[in-house]
């Protein structure tokens, strides 16, 4: 008899070891499903048979299956309860796995110093042992921890040292996952590290595509169209880069469905159980019941037949009410599913579209630079008369072109939501006043006339976002002005409610220009929307000013209305609280609308610009030697630094995006042996840079690119009077 047991406990063993080698065959070859199923099934045999020594195992491949679907939090409590079970294991093979696995999963949790502990551990084991197989393992593992920490150059190197052994054990599946690590971070890395990164990038990639196109790993292919899609930015080939972003999304989300479904299916085995299991004490229930009945009601045997009647009915009845129930879940359930990841997709969609319109008006904005400072050189250099109409057409289209581009940079951070309310003092008379200067040649160009009803009990001293309200006004008052020719625009400013610290404001902007119909009101304010193709045609425009206003407005709390009238006009308004002000202090000229620039205390003045460009350097300093002011170039931020170490400047141009150190990097340490001199960032700002950043690292100013000549100036001449000092960090 205690043979018998000792056998079936051996065989039970063995079933369990061949259902965990089985899953682990699965997770190799990405069959995550079966995997599962295969896992599950080994752990209820495990808990049955309390089988305390193949828990480790189970848990452990419980660990890497989450590691490669991505589920790193489950993956990291799993590898948590594997090392509970080794805590007695000293130089294993199976604890170095375990630490070497952890490390992996730290490194995508960015707990960087953890990781690196762990990946110490298991090379130390596999070191001792010289097993040189599993160590390039942990070194390919070094490389992904430098790589996420963003240490380039050293990630490669540890690729490079790993690769010969993959090829050499063929072992095809790390082999390729090197390869594309290596891609990317040869996409990052800096030319004066590497050379000719961009090349080797793309060879690494080819290597990687050979594999995986053989062998048909899911998950590697993945992150093959996530790189590709990357080169395909950089060569500047847009529409590509766009096609294999989707195709890297449409493939995660298919990853996401395998996962979901795989663990439906081992749920729905695991149930199968419990079900039997509550149908059989159901049913034990039911015979004990029937022999009470039947030991305390022998007098009659039609009562006992009747008895038991009665209970098969009440039995089968419930038994159908919980097969309806069950079916009621399982619908539910599934609904379920599928409107989460309808709402994942619809998100990553949107963070798709977001980031790819971020990297798109970057881009645009460098060969912008180009077009509009030259035009601008080219201008003042007293061309012929044609010459003059052919080039004020050019920077006409220039600024044209920037408009669209910084509307699409607004909306994208509105609606990632990277658009915070600032609180400051101002006065809001000054301000609606320096919005109707500002287009007042708008309007003049078109024959109309600008007029202003403000109501004089509204405070002077006013809390709030100035900088986003003046964007609102601006945004409708040109819209008013460019639908209305020959015509008046009215901005009334009222005040509804006023309390001892808050006040409620009522803003109109009414036009009598051409209007719009009632159709075309209800979707006049989302995005990319115009009244009609043929206004577009006639005025042109993108449809993005009054997008922008419905999400300032809502960000202030507020909302826009509209009524307007084919023929007879349109009138704007909204409904804004703000804070009463104690205290009045406001910068002269905030948005730049009126240009004050005493360009003869600018002469002489030694100007450093740093930027890798070499024609945004020529441009750049072009336009300041043509207004007598001296000007030197450093091509990246560590010749910026060494320079003002050494020499003496009024004042700093610095580019942000530039090999090697960033010009945030630059300033900082500028700012260490250096905390005086005004530094402005000349940059193109794009979705993911808070501008407040850029203040908390020194800088005195920023001047997006490309910029009108006379805001690049009045910003210069404004930081060297000392107006505006950085931010204190």
């Amino acid at each position: 008899m205690v043979v018998f047991s000792q056998n079936t406990r051996t065989d039970s063993i063995a079933a369990i070891k061949n259902l965990q080698t089985e899953a682990a065959q699965a997770i190799s070859v990405q069959n995550f499903d079966e995997a599962i199923v295969k896992l599950i099934e080994a752990e209820k045999r495990i808990q049955n048979g309390d089988y305390e020594s193949l828990k480790a195992d189970s848990r452990l491949n419980l660990a890497e299956l989450n590691y490669f679907l991505q589920n790193y939090k489950k993956a990291k409590s799993e590898i948590e309860i594997t090392l509970t079970y080794l805590d007695q294991e000293q130089t294993t093979a199976r604890l170095a796995h375990t630490y070497t696995l952890h490390g992996l999963i730290l490194t995508r949790l960015e707990e960087f110093d953890k990781a690196e502990e762990y990946l110490q551990k298991a090379d130390k084991i596999y070191a001792a042992q010289n097993n040189e197989t599993n160590q390039a393992n942990v070194i390919s593992g070094f490389g992904v921890l430098e790589l996420q920490r963003g240490n380039y150059k050293k990630a490669i190197n540890y690729f490079n040292a790993c690769l010969p052994t993959f090829r050499i054990g063929d072992m095809k599946f790390q082999e390729a996952s090197t390869e594309l690590n290596k891609a990317d971070a040869l996409l990052k890395v800096s030319e004066r590290d590497i050379e000719n990164p961009f090349h080797k990038a793309k060879i690494a990639l080819d290597n990687a595509n050979n594999i995986i196109e053989a062998r048909g790993y899911s998950q590697l292919l993945t992150e093959s169209y996530r790189i590709t899609s990357q080169i395909a930015i950089k060569e500047g080939n847009a529409d590509e880069a766009l096609l294999y972003y989707n195709k890297y999304t449409k493939i995660n989300d298919s990853i996401h469905r395998v996962y979901t479904a795989a663990i439906s299916k081992g749920l729905d085995a695991e149930t199968s159980i419990g079900d039997l299991t509550q149908i059989i004490e159901n049913k034990q229930s039911e015979i004990d019941e029937q022999k009470r009945t039947l030991n305390l009601n022998k007098m009659t045997t039609g009562l006992s037949i009747a008895l038991i009647i009665i209970l098969s009915l009440l039995t089968l009845s419930l038994y159908k009410n919980n097969n309806l129930r069950a079916k009621a879940n399982n619908l539910l359930q599934d609904k379920n599913v599928e409107m989460q990841s309808a709402k994942e997709k619809a998100e990553k969609a949107s963070l798709a579209k977001a980031q790819f319109l971020s990297t798109i008006t970057h881009e645009l904005r460098t060969p912008l630079y180009a077009v509009t400072g030259l035009t601008h050189l080219l201008l003042e250099e007293d061309p012929k008369d044609e010459q003059k109409e052919h080039l004020n057409s050019l920077k006409f289209s220039g600024e044209y072109l920037l408009s669209l581009i910084n509307n699409i940079l607004d909306l994208n951070k509105l609606e990632a939501n990277k658009v915070e309310m600032e609180k400051t003092t101002f006065s809001l008379k000054k301000r609606i006043n320096d919005v109707m200067v500002a287009l007042k040649k708008s309007a003049d160009d078109r024959k109309n006339h600008l007029r202003l009803e403000f109501d004089d009990a509204i405070p002077n001293k006013l809390v709030g976002d100035p900088l986003k309200l003046s964007q609102v006004l601006i945004n409708l008052i040109g819209n008013s002005v460019k639908f209305t020719q020959n015509g008046e625009v009215v901005i009334r400013v009222s005040k509804l409610d006023q309390s001892s610290n808050k006040v409620k404001l009522h803003f109109e902007i009414e036009d009598n220009g051409v209007g719009i119909s009632k159709k075309k009101q209800k979707s006049i304010f989302e995005t990319f929307s115009q009244a009609s193709l043929q206004i577009n045609r006639k005025f042109g425009g993108t449809g993005l000013g009054l997008s922008i206003v419905k999400n300032l407005l809502e960000l202030m709390g507020s909302k826009i209305h509209l009524e307007s009238e084919l023929g007879k006009g349109s009138k704007f308004w909204f409904n804004v609280n703000f804070s009463i002000s104690e205290e009045f202090q406001e910068d002269n000229n905030p948005n730049n609308i009126i240009y004050d620039v005493d360009y003869i205390a600018l002469e002489n003045r030694n100007v450093l610009v740093v930027e890798d460009n070499k024609i945004n350097q020529m441009i750049t300093k072009k336009i300041l030697e043509k207004n007598k002011m001296i000007c030197d170039v450093a091509d990246n931020g560590m010749d910026a630094v060494k320079m003002v170490e050494k020499q003496t400047f009024d004042i700093i141009l610095m580019d942000i995006h530039m090999p090697g150190i960033s010009g945030i990097e630059a300033t900082q340490k500028i700012r260490e042996f250096n905390k005086d001199i005004p530094i402005i960032a000349l940059t193109a700002v794009t979705i993911d840079e808070n501008l407040d950043d850029f203040y908390r690292a020194g800088f005195n100013e920023i001047i997006p690119k490309p910029f009108k000549t006379e805001e690049f100036f009045e910003k210069i001449y404004r930081t060297l009077e000392g107006k505006k000092m950085p931010a204190p960090r």
